[in-house]
Parts: C-alpha cells; structure tokens; sequence
C-alpha cells in the first residue's frame, strides 16, 4: 500500500508531466490559431491539420473569436505560468505554488464549459473543416480535451483540500 506522501509525490509528478508537455503544445501547436502561418515549419501546420481533420476538431482548425480568446490567455497568462508550475511540482512541497494555481485551474476549468458545450451541441454541417457529426465523433474529441478539465479539477481539489499545501501559520489576535 502506497503512502499518503508517495501519493502526493505521485501527484506531483502528474502534474509536472502535465505542464511540462503543455508548454511545447502551446508554442508549437496552440499559437498557430493566433499567429502568422509563416512563423511555423510545414511539418508543423501539417500535424495541425491533420489532427484537426482526423479528430474533426473544427476549433483547432479555424477557431473562432471566442475560442481565440481562451487561445490568448493560454498564450500570454497560462504559458508563462506553466513554467512556474513545472518548476514548482519537479522540486516537490512547494507551497507557494497553492494561490496561483487555485487561480490557473478555476481559470482552465471553467473554459472547458463552453469548448465542451460547443463540441457536443454546436451544429458543424456548415463548418468549412469537418466537425464531430456523430454522437460517437463527439465523445472522442470531447475525450481529447478532457484532460484539460479533468486534471485542473484534480489540481484545484489538491489545492483546496490538501494538508501539504496549507499554510499552517496562525495569526494571534489581541
């Protein structure tokens, strides 16, 4: 039986892997949406777009403005921090760590909202890049952005509720 710290350590190093391999998606594949095509190698925009085509994940191929906007905050507020996190979950205890990342979960969370909506009701037989049309090509794409609901909950539960990251220090009144 595992104990309760090698679980939190555990933990840690899943939420290490998480953003550590989120900074290179963000930066290879997730700016695409927002930069110039000409930044980006062809092999590049070519897995994009074959990602795209072969998940039918119409909001990676030609996102719309509201999607742009989540894509902007990953950009400028979320990829800077996933610096901060790597580094705080690969040394482990890290308890400075618990505000921000309370805040970054809430913040990835609550975006998955409206992505998931959008993948489950949206109609996409006008879409100019084929979308999910079955309920079974719903599941799968809503499958791939998964993680990105279900690990932040994870995180932000850890946060909240674990004794590692408490501050422990007692203000006294007069």
């Amino acid at each position: 039986v595992p104990s309760v710290s090698n679980m939190a350590r555990v933990l840690e190093w899943v939420f290490f892997l998480y953003f550590a391999s989120h900074i290179p998606i963000t930066i290879l594949f997730d700016s695409q949406g927002l930069l110039p095509k000409e930044l980006y190698p062809k092999i590049l925009t070519d897995t994009l777009q074959n990602y795209a085509h072969g998940s039918k994940d119409a909001l990676l191929a030609i996102p719309p403005v509201w999607y742009k906007s989540f894509m902007w905050c990953e950009m400028l507020l979320q990829l800077p921090f996933f610096f901060v996190a790597a580094y705080a979950f690969y040394q482990g205890k890290c308890k400075w760590i618990r505000l921000p990342l309370i805040v970054y979960s809430t913040h990835t969370a609550t975006t998955l909202i409206p992505i998931l909506g959008h993948i489950f009701f949206y109609d996409f037989s006008d879409s100019p890049v084929p979308g999910p049309a079955t309920f079974e090509e719903r599941m799968t794409l809503a499958t791939i952005y998964m993680p990105y609901l279900v690990i932040p909950l994870l995180m932000l539960f850890v946060m909240l509720f674990s004794d590692d990251y408490k501050d422990h220090r007692h203000i006294k009144s007069h």
